[in-house]
Formats: C-alpha cells, sequence, structure tokens
C-alpha cells in the first residue's frame, strides 16, 4: 500500500464566518491510500486556526509513519487506527484523514459501500441543514433564496441576535438551528430560547465557552429549548462530560480522529439519552461522504461543506433540498476528479 497525500484550496461561495473565525479559502489536506490491486481509499481533514491545525503539520506527521502506514494494508480499518493512534493522538486530525481512507479503501476491497459493510440501513436517514454564516441581515437573507432550503442552521454571535432570527423568519417556513460557537452567557441562552422556539428554531448549538460547566449546567436545566455540543465535545472522554449538561452532542470526525472513535462517541451518547449530531468542517466531497456513512446512526446532520465552496476536488455524495443521495461507487463513494 502507498500513502499520497494532496493539498487544496477550497474557495468558499462567501466569506465565512462565526463568532471566532472568518475566512475565504478553507485549507484542505485529502490521504490516499493505494493498494497494489489499484483500489484507492480517500479520506480528509480541513486546517483549522482554532485548534490549532495546519496542512503542513498534518503531512508532517503522516510522513514521519510512513513505513508503519505502508506496511500494514490488510489490518481492519479498526485495528489500523488503533496502531496508529500512538504516534497521531496529538493531531487527531491528521489521524481523521488516514482513517477514512482506511474505511474507504477497506469497503472498497468488499465491493460494498461502507454504511452497508456496517450492515446500516439508509432508509430513515436525517437531512442536512444548509449553514448561514454571521453577515449583515441583508446578505443572510440573499444567502437563503441563494438556496432554498428545508434546514439552516444560523450562526450567531453578535450584539443582535434574536433581531437576525426575526428577519430571517420573515423570509422562509423552513426549520431553524442556531449556533452562537461559545458567544453567550448561561443568562443569554436561557433568555433568548423562550423566542427562538417561537420563531421556529429547534435547537441551540453551542451557545457557551466550551469550559463553562457551571453555565452548562444552569442552561440545561432551564432551557427551553435542547442544548447540542460541538466545542464542549470534541474526543471520546468528553461525552461523559457532557451527560447533565447538554441535550445532545456533534461530532466532528477531524477533531475526534475520524469515524472508528465517533462510532463509540455515538454509542455511548445514545446509552447516555442523548441525541447525536454529526457536524463537518467544511470539507470537499471526500470528508461530507465518509459523514454520509454514519447517517443510519444519527438523529441530526450538518455535513453542507460540499455547498459551501466553489472548487470541490473530489466527487461523492451529494445533497438534493437536504435529502443526501449516495454516489454509485463502493466505500465512501469518493474519487478526485
Amino acid at each position: 500500500m502507498k500513502l499520497h497525500v494532496h493539498r487544496f484550496d477550497l474557495r468558499l461561495k462567501h466569506t465565512f464566518t462565526i463568532a471566532h473565525d472568518s475566512r475565504d479559502v478553507q485549507r484542505t489536506l485529502v490521504v490516499e491510500l493505494r493498494d497494489d490491486s489499484g483500489y484507492q481509499g480517500f479520506g480528509e481533514a480541513t486546517a483549522n486556526k482554532y485548534y490549532g491545525i495546519t496542512i503542513d503539520q498534518m503531512a508532517a506527521d503522516l510522513e514521519a509513519i510512513r513505513d508503519l502506514i505502508e506496511q500494514n494494508d490488510q489490518l481492519s480499518a479498526e485495528e489500523f487506527w488503533t496502531l496508529a493512534h500512538p504516534y497521531l493522538a496529538k493531531n487527531p486530525f491528521a489521524q481523521c484523514a488516514l482513517d477514512e481512507a482506511m474505511h474507504d479503501l477497506v469497503a472498497k476491497r468488499a465491493g460494498m459501500p461502507l454504511y452497508q459493510y456496517w450492515n446500516l440501513n439508509p432508509a430513515c436517514n436525517p437531512i442536512s441543514n444548509y449553514t448561514i454564516g454571521i453577515d449583515t441581515v441583508e446578505k443572510m437573507i440573499a444567502k437563503m433564496q441563494e438556496l432554498p432550503w428545508p434546514l439552516y442552521k444560523i450562526k450567531l454571535g453578535t450584539s443582535d441576535d434574536l433581531a437576525i432570527v426575526r428577519q430571517l423568519r420573515h423570509q422562509t417556513e423552513a426549520t431553524f438551528r442556531v449556533d452562537a460557537n461559545c458567544a453567550w452567557t448561561a443568562g443569554e441562552t436561557i433568555r433568548f430560547a423562550p423566542e427562538l422556539k417561537t420563531l421556529g428554531v429547534e435547537f441551540i448549538e453551542q451557545p457557551l465557552p466550551a469550559d463553562d460547566f457551571a453555565g452548562q449546567q444552569r442552561v440545561f436545566a432551564e432551557s427551553v429549548l435542547p442544548v447540542i455540543a460541538d466545542e464542549s465535545c470534541i474526543v471520546e472522554t468528553d461525552v461523559e462530560r457532557c451527560i447533565g449538561r447538554f441535550h445532545g452532542v456533534n461530532i466532528k470526525l477531524t477533531k475526534c480522529g475520524g469515524l472508528t472513535p465517533a462510532r463509540r462517541m455515538i454509542g455511548q451518547a445514545k446509552l447516555a439519552g442523548m441525541s447525536v449530531m454529526v457536524g463537518c468542517m467544511t470539507e470537499s466531497s471526500v470528508g461530507i461522504s465518509a459523514i454520509a456513512q454514519l447517517l443510519p446512526l444519527l438523529d441530526y446532520v450538518d455535513m453542507d461543506g460540499t455547498l459551501l465552496i466553489t472548487n470541490d476536488p473530489a466527487t461523492g455524495v451529494t445533497l438534493d433540498y437536504g435529502r443526501v443521495l449516495y454516489a454509485q461507487e463502493n466505500g465512501t463513494g469518493a474519487q478526485l476528479r
């Protein structure tokens, strides 16, 4: 098996702004694992300033274990993850790209889509939201009009968040989700929630700073809307800390280290009675196609990365008015163009 690393700059359709970041280009790294039979597995992880992850560091960390990767192609994807983890524990983004690629390769060798390899039934898959980043209200409305959708995630964290949601509600009957990306206090969250519920908001994602445990317990007890963890739920050990503080968790494959730990986190959260969401980090069709394999296990999903970019370097699953359409190819269905 041979390791190949591809770097891409994904151009965003619009400047993407959230409470703690703003960008026009999303850098990404695609891992390709190619075996002697000609099968290719693809995985992806994007760079992220908030978590201090760069493309160069991911590439360097993978290059450092090239021999380990190339000499162990007969392991299961889960065994492969365990083998690589001691070397990539400090760089879960790199491990994610490697893990997705190995899952893709294993399922392609088996001649079936990955979700089928896992014995999952996609008949009742959740639909994906489409994210509207922070902007002027006029531009946020224009983004919604550009892509009519049944479910929007509204990024908040401004001085006038309720007014934004009120204005957007005048434009559509779609369901809303709101994501404050750590920008609110417990008092604000509890105070905003009743009106947000009236405005058709389904849940609030990560309203408080990740380490505000006392505030999260208060919001959990007093909010009239469910609250979903994002920045507070990064790796497997975080799921337990979210019990009694959140009604659900949003798992990001890049942050937790790939499909292998994500499936364990899904099981932990469901066992605790929490709802489960998987979100994207503005990946191309490679990363989005990996997320799609988990859909039968999920309550919610945010996998709109391919809709936010203009130069997707790959093909894979597609989205049709929120509904996910699987690719014809086996594995995750991803292929570089």
